[in-house]
């Protein structure tokens, strides 16, 4: 009975000393708990730095408060107060290249780094966007395959760049947030990205439906490192976007643990909130950042049309949402990180939480300051 209990404990204490090693998926979930502002922290992450030339908005003397009407704000609601009351950390409104509004809250300021968690899917859009302009990828309707040719012979053989894309892959993956065992936990918290990938299996064909799928995006990814050959996608990031357009801060990109390490493009780009408002300012340009063409008309306009044929959802479109009925698009992330951009008003929202606090429909929040400057003189 006494070995029997000795060998329970010596057993329960070795479980307690793997768990809650740095190694351990568990012990990370377990320990950090949920997603969280500050979890660019926890990870190895490769460094972004910012431009030796930066670019900086230009700022009006009088700061504007839009008057809008959502979500229970009306005119007698202050607007900071109402950011500041539902978990903003940052809030940038830019019309036509101008500050109308930049204010920071509950303790973060200008140069606070936050992850921007799914808005990295966009960021990688635009990466494939360009290595497809610069001839790295012949054709997104090339099978995933020709690029990680471990997945031949296999349902992956149909699944093409477009359907990684368009969220279309017909790729089985379980976006629950909360099972530290689940899909989502291993490609977050886990050691290896492309152990994981190859893991990856198939429920039914491509174009059969739309299923937001965090492993669709994060196989883009590694389509990226094996076109990219000697570049990280860090340091193609710095290249082709970070340095032209001008970020004024340092980010990063969080990777896993694995040897070389590899970006996590589904999640995990960090920035600050004016350089995330860059990102919005060449996608309202159609690619363009001042005389140079960072990525081509052609792709910033097919990754934000509105079509819902192939299988494809209307309200997304190349790793961006989609706004029916309007000319407005956005990244979007976990915890209520936005980048709206609606380009026929050259207008960039950018909005970063601590949570979606109690406001239950920011894009339609955006669109309402939308129409405030579409009265605007």
């Amino acid at each position: 009975m006494r070995k029997t209990y000795r060998l329970a404990t010596y057993m329960t204490l070795c479980f307690l000393i793997i768990c809650f090693s740095n190694a351990c998926q568990f012990a990370r979930v377990v320990r950090y708990n949920f997603a969280d502002i500050n979890d660019h922290k926890i990870f190895p992450a490769q460094v972004l730095h910012p431009s030796v030339q930066p670019f900086y908005f230009h700022e009006t003397k009088t700061p504007r408060h839009p008057k809008v009407i959502a979500d229970g704000l009306n005119d007698s609601t202050d607007f900071p107060t109402h950011l500041k009351q539902n978990d903003t950390v940052a809030f940038i409104i830019s019309y036509r290249d101008t500050l109308h509004f930049e204010e920071y809250y509950l303790g973060h300021r200008r140069a606070d780094v936050v992850p921007s968690f799914s808005i990295a899917k966009s960021v990688t859009s635009i990466l494939v966007g360009i290595a497809w302009d610069q001839g790295l990828i012949e054709s997104i309707n090339n099978s995933v395959t020709k690029y990680v040719p471990e997945l031949t012979n296999s349902a992956f053989d149909d699944i093409t760049l477009l359907h990684l894309l368009q969220n279309t892959s017909g790729i089985k993956f379980d976006e629950n947030y909360i099972n530290p065992f689940g899909q989502a936990a291993s490609f977050y918290y886990g050691n290896n990205l492309r152990s994981q990938l190859k893991k990856l299996t198939t429920q039914h064909p491509p174009e059969y439906e739309f299923k937001y799928s965090s492993g669709s995006s994060q196989l883009l990814g590694l389509v990226l490192e094996r076109v990219l050959k000697d570049q990280t996608l860090t340091e193609y990031l710095q290249e082709v976007i970070w340095t032209p357009v001008g970020m004024e801060y340092e980010g990063s990109w969080s990777t896993d643990w694995g040897a070389p390490p590899l970006e996590k493009t589904f999640c995990c780009l960090n920035a600050t909130a004016i350089d995330y408002a860059k990102i919005g300012r060449l996608y309202s340009h159609s690619g363009k950042w001042e005389n140079q063409q960072i990525v081509s008309k052609s792709w910033v306009n097919e990754s934000t049309k509105i079509d819902s044929s192939h299988g494809s959802d209307k309200e997304y479109q190349y790793q961006w949402w989609t706004i029916p009925g309007s000319n407005a698009f956005m990244a979007t992330g976990l915890l209520g990180q936005y980048i709206y951009i609606d380009p026929a008003l050259d207008l960039i929202i950018v909005r970063l939480g601590r949570s979606e606090g109690g406001v239950k429909d920011w894009p339609l929040f955006f669109q309402q300051i939308a129409d405030y400057y579409k009265n605007y003189e």
